[in-house]
């Protein structure tokens, strides 16, 4: 049986250290050595799944991302690699040293906690519109001992009165009908993590044009994005009245994220 994806090899040294409980190195150091017949059916219907084109992460329950281990489930988006981009544009920007922080859409909490993970004493606050998603941002923090506080709102429309320093936000920014949601791991993760009207920029649009609200004088938005939307999401950026507009580049080179600061 062939797995699907890009790294088949991978996956399946993946799913069988998660049936085993070895690491992957030792399957080279040792490769003489024979699994128990329960682990090779519970590594054949793992197996079975991901030819099937279901995620890695959904079969192994959990996602690294800024070397952080987080439990995943299809109620939320599996973090991706390019988010990291977003963090560390985050970490650069000249912020107080006990910042507040607001993470819109926070799903697994990646974002949040990774920026907890760096900054222990910025206040964090993480929300989303999906009680499970909620839940599970609020299991990985208390797994990860990170002091992040996820609220249940949908954007701002259920965050407590407050002004922040800077906010961050993976919204969904696929058009409606794009022939990307066919394809590979999107297919099994929420439609409402992902669409985004009919141009991708309904959200995006929702956010920036709200951010001015909550931002402190000289906090920052930081938003990630299609690579085909750069300079229709600085429009929406500098038509907000954000100032020092910029979009940066993802792993692959692709404009990916664009930042702005409130005047106030």
């Amino acid at each position: 049986m062939v797995i699907a994806g890009e790294s088949p090899r991978l996956d399946a040294e993946l799913l069988l250290s998660h049936v085993t409980g070895l690491t992957r190195t030792s399957f080279r150091a040792w490769p003489e050595r024979q699994v128990t017949t329960t682990e090779a059916r519970r590594f054949e219907a793992l197996v079975q799944q991901r030819a099937s084109g279901h995620p890695v992460a959904h079969l192994l329950g959990e996602q690294e991302f800024w070397s952080l281990s987080l439990k995943v489930n299809p109620a939320t988006l599996i973090p991706r690699p390019d988010t990291e981009c977003l963090v560390e544009a985050a970490l650069t920007l000249p912020l107080p040293e006990a910042a507040c922080i607001l993470d819109l859409g926070t799903g697994t909490g990646a974002i949040a906690l990774a920026l907890s993970s760096e900054r222990p004493l910025w206040q964090v606050t993480a929300c989303d519109a999906v009680p499970a998603a909620v839940e599970l941002a609020e299991e990985n923090a208390q797994r990860l001992a990170l002091p992040v506080n996820v609220v249940l709102s949908h954007w701002f429309d259920g965050l407590p009165a407050g002004r922040f320093d800077l906010i961050v936000s993976n919204p969904p920014y696929i058009a409606r009908g794009d022939h990307h949601l066919d394809e590979g791991d999107v297919r099994f993760e929420p439609a409402s993590a992902l669409v985004a009207g009919d141009d991708g920029l309904d959200d995006l649009r929702l956010i920036v044009s709200g951010s001015p609200e909550w931002l402190n004088t000289g906090g920052w938005l930081v938003m990630e994005h299609g690579f085909d939307q750069g300079a229709a999401v600085r429009n929406l950026f500098k038509a907000s009245g954000l100032e020092a507009v910029e979009t940066r580049r993802d792993y692959g080179g692709q404009e990916r994220l664009t930042l702005g600061r409130w005047p106030g």
